[in-house]
């Protein structure tokens, strides 16, 4: 079975509204041990999220506060004005980055990864068809599907992979996992069917690489290869 984003989702999210005074939103974070939090209008709607980073930020613009000079350069009047506007925020929403990036429960954990990695946050709001925030997945939400057992794995593998997917009669082929590597052995009744069993396996949550040793009844065998990240394969970074 393939992880979605609702599997391992925080349910109990502390979250703010956008007139949310500063402080109170430093205690939300120092009472919950949590780095940010969503921020959401009346019906519950996803704005943005603000985190502890935000926070410090604001307070060192503060100090180092001073009246914006005349710059010439457009770029450097916009810098300045932002940090103006940061040392000034008093709410939520004068800080809050905006607009959140947010996943849907039903989205694949390994997609909502790469969204992760790919806007360099550390949470993902998790919203319903009308973008309801409904849940949070942190990095180490996501992280739980890798910390699975060699034993489970190899079990969905034969069960999800060969077993159902490919329907190969029982032991026909053999899995075993070591560290997430997973190791497959046996002859299937069609050459073509060894591509998919590998790109079947590579998508069971916490598999790492594949080590090819199947041969196929249509031809005199395969040279036994192996995939790991990197070559092609599919997995979280």
């Amino acid at each position: 079975m393939t992880h979605i984003v609702g599997d391992v989702m925080t349910r109990e999210v502390v979250e703010a509204r956008r007139e949310t005074p500063l402080k109170d939103l430093a205690r939300l974070l120092d009472r919950h041990r949590i780095s940010g939090l969503p921020v959401v209008d009346h019906d519950d709607k996803v704005l943005g999220v603000i985190s502890e980073t935000d926070l410090v930020r604001r307070q060192a613009a503060r100090s180092a506060d001073r009246p914006v000079r005349r710059f010439r350069v457009p770029a450097l009047r916009r810098s300045a004005r932002r940090a103006a506007a940061v040392a000034r925020a008093a709410t939520a929403e004068d800080l809050m980055t905006s607009p959140a990036i947010t996943v849907h429960p039903e989205q694949r954990v390994a997609d909502a990864a790469r969204v992760m990695e790919r806007h360099g946050v550390e949470r993902l709001p998790v919203v319903d068809e009308e973008d309801r925030l409904i849940g949070i997945a942190t990095r180490r939400d996501l992280l739980r599907v890798f910390l699975r057992s060699d034993e489970e794995i190899r079990r969905e593998v034969i069960v999800e992979v060969f077993t159902r997917a490919l329907r190969v009669p029982p032991d026909t082929v053999t899995a075993s996992v070591r560290d997430g590597m997973v190791t497959l052995e046996g002859c299937l009744e069609h050459d073509s069917d060894i591509p998919s069993a590998i790109q079947l396996t590579y998508r069971i949550d916490g598999v790492v690489g594949v080590v090819n040793s199947l041969t196929g009844g249509d031809g005199d065998g395969r040279t036994p290869t192996s995939r790991r990240p990197g070559r092609n394969s599919h997995h979280v970074g």
